[in-house]
């Protein structure tokens, strides 16, 4: 018999074994998911909670000026009021637009160049001094260099995002690349892979953990560079809404803003992280 089909055999005996443990535990399985799933969201929103009751007596009791902290009815009726003349869905529409794009674009460049920098010394000696130094850079600093050479449109606004998702993407891909078991990259040579083929099937798929660490870390820098591109410069979107606020002193609004980034941030955080299980599954 040959190594192919005693490795299929294998293969199949392990996938009918954990078919059929699955088919005997499954009922217990699926209930103890749904109780630990409900556990977590009880205790996770435990703070919340906690936090949002404070709130409400520090603002209405008077303890804090509500000129400073609004109170939390105040926020809400500023966010409904915003939601029924069109405005607050266009804010979030435009802002979640900007942080995807960057973050895409800014993700696959890093996972191109973390891959060349993680399998080659030349390109590592070549690239790797010049992309930390700039890691170091402030997202603010990018500001007015883009604006000069993008001007005030979407263009400059998406670069910045794709320059904060580029970093933490990069430094993953290629520090998990360099780590990969060597001895699992020769056995994958002897069976004729080599180059992207080499790369998509065995070391892209056995630094997952590290590829989506990276994603999880550049989608939280996506939306902090995105405040800063819409800081300046912008017409429309939450960092707007947080300096229009600022600025004719509506402190409901600017607290509805920061609500908003945050509860955004934490919605594609979970939904990327639905995508890591699968892809957990599919190749690790």
């Amino acid at each position: 018999m040959s190594m192919s089909s005693k490795t299929d055999s294998v293969a199949d005996a392990a996938e009918t074994a954990e078919v059929g443990a699955g088919a005997a535990g499954g009922g217990h399985t699926s209930s103890g998911t749904g109780s630990s799933r409900w556990r977590r969201a009880a205790l996770g929103a435990v703070i919340p909670v906690v936090l949002l009751i404070i709130w409400a007596y520090v603002t209405n009791s008077g303890m804090v000026a509500q000129s400073k902290l609004p109170t939390p009815q105040s926020v809400f009726s500023a966010g409904t009021s915003l939601f029924a003349d069109g405005t607050l869905m266009t804010h979030i529409g435009i802002s979640v637009q900007r942080v995807l794009l960057g973050f895409v674009i800014g993700g696959v460049l890093g996972l191109v160049v973390g891959s060349l920098v993680g399998l080659s010394r030349v390109f590592s000696e070549m690239f790797s001094p010049l992309i930390g130094a700039l890691r170091a850079v402030p997202s603010l600093a990018w500001v007015p260099l883009l604006l000069i050479w993008l001007h005030y449109g979407e263009n400059s606004k998406v670069t910045l995002v794709a320059i904060g998702a580029f970093f933490p993407v990069f430094t993953t891909v290629a520090s998990g690349l360099r780590h990969v078991d060597k001895n699992l990259v020769e056995a994958a040579r002897a069976f004729g892979y080599t180059g992207l083929r080499l790369l998509r099937t065995v070391q892209l798929p056995a630094v997952v953990p590290s590829i989506f660490s990276g994603l999880r870390l550049a989608l939280a820098q996506a939306w902090l560079f995105l405040v800063a591109a819409e800081l300046l410069g912008a017409s429309m979107g939450l960092g707007f809404l947080l300096t229009d606020s600022q600025n004719n002193g509506r402190t409901d609004r600017l607290i509805l803003a920061i609500i908003l980034l945050a509860v955004l941030g934490k919605i594609t955080d979970a939904l990327l992280g639905l995508v890591e299980r699968w892809a957990e599954r599919r190749w690790t």
